[in-house]
């Protein structure tokens, strides 16, 4: 059974930083590229970043580029999402996400399963 749980989320101040974890089962993260999207209240869900299993490639949205950092253990089944630098904007719920075909990695229609997501809120 696929499933992808993210945790890590949290209240954290502007200039601040938070780890998100997205722990996966049922399949290989060998195999699999995984993407983070956000979703802020009355916003379109929107690709954050990707890792692609192939060759570790990563790809980031301009908003976050230079902030966040994506990574992942194979051997703990886990990708992560490092953000620095927080700002009220990134404010959303943040989801992890199985790409299965495709190769635009900021097209939702990429990916096959989601975890339940992970609230991240940036204020003072």
């Amino acid at each position: 059974q696929v499933q992808l749980v993210e945790s890590g989320g949290g209240l954290v101040h502007p200039g601040g930083s938070l780890r998100l974890s997205c722990v996966v089962s049922g399949f290989s993260l060998r195999w699999y590229a995984i993407g983070w999207f956000r979703q802020a209240p009355g916003k379109e869900r929107e690709g954050v970043s990707c890792m692609s299993s192939v060759d570790g490639k990563t790809y980031y949205a301009d908003s976050v580029k230079g902030r966040f950092t994506i990574s992942r253990d194979n051997a703990k089944n886990t990708v992560y999402l490092q953000m620095d630098s927080l700002r009220p904007e990134d404010s959303a719920v943040y989801f992890c996400a199985r790409m299965a075909r495709g190769t635009t990695w900021w097209n939702q229609d990429s990916y096959d399963y989601w975890g339940q997501g992970t609230q991240v809120t940036v204020s003072s």
